[in-house]
């Protein structure tokens, strides 16, 4: 086999970096013991979420915005929990879309950029800023988020602990920085930490109380240190499997270096197929903690069975994930529809006005 550093092959144009990943080829790939479930409204988020790029996306050009709208990022939420309304995807369906946008865009922000958009993102949430945002699309999308939930009737502790967990998120972007500015994987023990946030699971964990009837379960289950487990456990494997699906786009792309492919390559100077390899042999071991988990969860009492089925519908959000990636007909990590990252601090200048706007 043949032998790189990472380094090698970031030296490789995208044409290039997709044929390398070729070699990877009849390689194992994650597989779920759980049901695939479609539900009949994917398109209509999809052309809701087209107009919300319309709207409050403008300060994307309209070559990524274009190409987001062949994302189907509300395939995402709708896929992971569709045991939802149409009326209760939108608001889950405006964070997926708006920070996986986001996250493109921001690529070359600075951690302290990214704190002032953070601040004033929390503000909204809490209720503190209460006034609908005028000036950035993205501030507008996170005071419907809010909005929306509490008109749906998700319990107030519930949308803040939803909320905290978006902001967690933001905090996982900002703490990926220094190896993305540096072109340089961080530490596997680092990228754990930096990827259960960044993935997306937690605050979906948080959201899916909003299933079935989810929300009447107490603190006493939802809080649980064995369900929290859960939670990071689903957010985790869905790192992973996102990993590997992006691999071809973040090999040839200088600072996309949160992966655990190129971390493990770093780490333990291993070539690509082996450390592949590794990653796989991780992401099974961590499926086998979910399984042990699930099957041997605390007891809850009168909330016994429905905590059950709480923590099963996380293997149903987990193989709806997969399946946006390998089932879907979106162009995420399709070659020629990946955006890059449109943030030049030399051109777009944050000024912090009581009200965060970008001005050219």
């Amino acid at each position: 086999m043949t032998k790189e550093t990472y380094l090698d092959l970031q030296t490789l144009s995208e044409e290039e970096a997709y044929k390398v990943v070729e070699r990877l080829r009849g390689f194992p790939r994650p597989r779920y013991p759980f049901p695939d479930i479609t539900p009949p409204y994917f398109q209509r988020l999809r052309e809701e979420s087209c107009k919300w790029i319309d709207e409050d996306f403008g300060f994307h050009s309209e070559a990524a915005r274009e190409k987001h709208k062949t994302h189907y990022f509300t395939d995402i939420n709708a896929r992971a929990m569709p045991f939802l309304t149409f009326e209760e995807q939108i608001p889950v369906g405006r964070f997926t879309g708006t920070f996986a946008m986001l996250d493109d865009y921001l690529g070359r922000a600075t951690v302290e950029e990214i704190y002032v958009m953070r601040e004033r993102i929390a503000d909204i949430l809490t209720g503190k800023e209460e006034a609908e945002p005028q000036d950035h699309g993205v501030y507008h999308q996170t005071y419907l988020i809010r909005k929306e939930c509490l008109r749906l009737g998700m319990p107030i502790r519930q949308f803040n602990k939803f909320a905290s967990e978006i902001d967690a998120l933001i905090c996982g972007y900002q703490n990926e920085k220094q190896y993305v500015l540096a072109n340089t994987p961080p530490p596997f023990a680092v990228y754990t930490i930096i990827r259960d946030l960044t993935a997306g699971g937690i605050p979906y964990a948080k959201y899916a109380c909003l299933q079935k009837n989810y929300r009447s379960l107490p603190d006493i289950v939802l809080d649980h240190p064995h369900i929290l487990a859960i939670h990071t456990i689903i957010s985790r494997l869905i790192g992973y499997h996102n990993d590997i699906i992006s691999l071809p786009k973040e090999l040839c792309r200088r600072g996309d270096v949160i992966n655990i492919v190129p971390v493990l390559m770093h780490e333990y100077n291993l070539n690509l197929e082996d450390a592949y390899m590794k990653a796989m042999e991780i992401h099974d071991s961590t499926l086998d903690e979910f399984m042990i988990l699930l099957e041997n969860l605390p007891d809850f009492g009168p909330w016994q069975e429905l905590a059950y089925e709480y923590a099963k519908d996380f293997g149903i959000m987990l193989q709806g994930v997969w399946s946006w990636h390998t089932k879907g007909d979106n162009n995420r990590y399709t070659q020629g529809s990946i955006v890059d990252s449109e943030f030049d601090s030399t051109k777009w200048e944050w000024q912090d006005k009581g009200k965060g706007v970008w001005n050219r």
